[in-house]
């Protein structure tokens, strides 16, 4: 509906001037409607009895037209305001740069109710007016209005008032529109940034991207730079020494020694020697002097792995360490200061352990300082190809083997398997897969027996595959995926996959349909 204002007679010309002169009151308090746009869609829609009233921005970068402020909806219901030139009222109003009128809503199929808020208001009729706002000659948005329908009332009177308003806070609105931008910009340069930083966090041989890893991923950087003490839960095989390693890489030590000590694997007579250190004679068979872990780390970080597995002596005496940075070497009198970040790991329970007096309460809470919990690989099925597909290049590389892909049945066996020994057991499959592999593909029968019949003992998390009951069920899943491999090797060329594995076009036929296989889906 045209703008039309030669006949036009105010209604209350004082109370019209007294909102403009807000308007422009607030303005100048808010030259960029940062805070003033809700203040003045309020006001607008108490003066002529409004419902709703609503600005629109124009992404420039997308085209989508956006609600950016607005009085009597929702936040979820902003949301929801969403359009493209020349999609409904909003959309329209911007293609055409000019005003529109709808009298009747329910009259008005152009009118999408995006938000919502037509539902509100169940059968109650309303009317709706939306003008352009311009800058320039260049379209910035919308300024829209609903309010309760009325035949007697003047439309056109709302349309004139709300251009004036929308030329009055153009600029404005430019302004607001450029700050939204630039705010959108910043907030994609920031999120640039937080996965350049994950990614410089996650060395190579740490593979994953689940939630569950991200989360690991996130508190190693969160910790890396400071001198901390971490405690690394997790199960045998789950990663827990690439964890460690990621927060030394990433460390302000990086330069310094990364001095590795696995507990379990040395005596308890000989571990507190391996860590602290002897003099010649200290002890039988003590022939020299030699240097404990703990100095040769100086400077730089001390991985203890299976610190569950640490004697009642040694735990007093890495406590002390922890506690006063200092220690004495077996069969000394010297004390040395020790500079040296500690990194601890586990797949002990160390609460259980603590309360049944095995492992020093204290000692507990001084590694326990910042954990770090490492999930199981059935925890995080997503990575499982991730790790397969890394480890399949990683064999291939040391055995000069080309390794193209793994088989939909190799796949399919990866994923169901529950992985008690998790990444490494993975890892291990893999390596085996890979020298056994003769076509540069990894298939189901390379893997090991263990991921191609029932797994006995299954817990709650495991998922077995189940393999077939009799040995000619267990050649035909063989036969067909061999068929299939073929068939995607040569992308659905019969002909070719025939002679590939030796057999007649009419067996290939034959074979196709005892097994319902349709070629045409391998086609490029």
């Amino acid at each position: 509906m045209e703008l039309n204002t030669e006949n036009y007679t105010a209604r209350d010309e004082v109370a019209e001037l007294a909102l403009l002169y807000r308007v422009s009151q607030m303005l100048e308090q808010s030259y960029d409607l940062r805070d003033g746009i809700d203040q003045i869609l309020i006001a607008l829609a108490k003066h002529i009895g409004a419902l709703h009233s609503t600005l629109t921005l124009i992404n420039r970068q997308s085209g989508e037209i956006q609600i950016s402020a607005s009085y009597g909806l929702s936040s979820k219901q902003k949301k929801l305001g969403r359009y493209l030139s020349g999609e409904g009222i909003t959309g329209q109003v911007v293609a055409t740069r000019k005003p529109l009128v709808v009298p009747k809503i329910s009259d008005e199929p152009s009118f999408l109710n995006r938000t919502g808020m037509r539902d509100q208001f169940g059968t109650r009729e309303t009317s709706y007016i939306c003008v352009p706002i311009l800058f320039a000659k260049e379209i910035l948005g919308t300024l829209s209005v609903d309010h309760p329908y009325d035949t007697d009332y003047d439309l056109q009177e709302d349309v004139r008032l709300l251009s004036v308003i929308a030329s009055m806070i153009s600029r404005s609105v430019m302004l607001r529109q450029r700050m939204e931008e630039d705010k959108n910009r910043l907030e994609e340069e920031n999120e640039r940034l937080n996965n350049e930083l994950r990614t410089k966090f996650r060395p190579e041989n740490l593979v994953g991207t689940s939630q569950a890893m991200q989360t690991v991923y996130d508190a190693v950087a969160q910790v890396a730079k400071s001198n901390t003490t971490v405690l690394i839960r997790g199960e045998s095989g789950s990663g827990k020494e690439l964890a460690a390693h990621a927060i030394h890489h990433n460390s302000l030590r990086v330069g310094k020694p990364y001095i590795k000590v696995n507990c379990a694997a040395l005596p308890e007579t000989i571990l507190e020697a391996e860590l602290f250190g002897h003099e010649k004679g200290a002890f039988t068979g003590a022939v020299a002097s030699r240097k404990g872990r703990f100095e040769m780390a100086e400077g730089g970080t001390l991985f203890l792995d299976e610190i569950g597995d640490f004697s009642p002596v040694a735990q007093v005496k890495l406590l002390r360490v922890l506690q006063e940075k200092e220690f004495e070497p077996i069969g000394s009198n010297k004390t040395i200061k020790s500079d040296v970040r500690i990194i601890a790991a586990t797949n002990r329970n160390l609460e259980e352990m603590v309360e049944k007096g095995e492992f020093r309460q204290d000692l507990y809470y001084r590694l326990n300082v910042f954990p770090i919990n490492i999930p199981p690989l059935r925890a995080r099925k997503t990575d499982i190809l991730l790790l397969a597909d890394h480890f399949a290049q990683k064999y291939a590389l040391e055995n000069a083997k080309d390794i193209t892909r793994i088989s939909t049945g190799a796949i399919d066996m990866l994923t169901s398997y529950h992985w008690p020994g998790n990444v490494r057991e993975l890892e291990n499959c893999i390596e085996r897969a890979v020298l056994l592999s003769s076509d540069g593909v990894i298939h189901g029968h390379h893997l090991p027996p263990s991921l191609q019949m029932p797994q006995a003992g299954k817990d709650s998390h495991s998922i077995a595959l189940e393999s077939s009951g009799t040995l000619q069920e267990a050649l035909d899943n063989l036969e067909r995926e061999m068929i299939v491999e073929s068939l995607k090797t040569n992308r659905g060329n019969c002909s070719l996959a025939s002679k590939e594995l030796g057999i007649t076009e009419r067996i290939m036929g034959l074979r196709l349909r005892k097994y319902d296989i349709d070629w045409k889906k391998f086609r490029s």
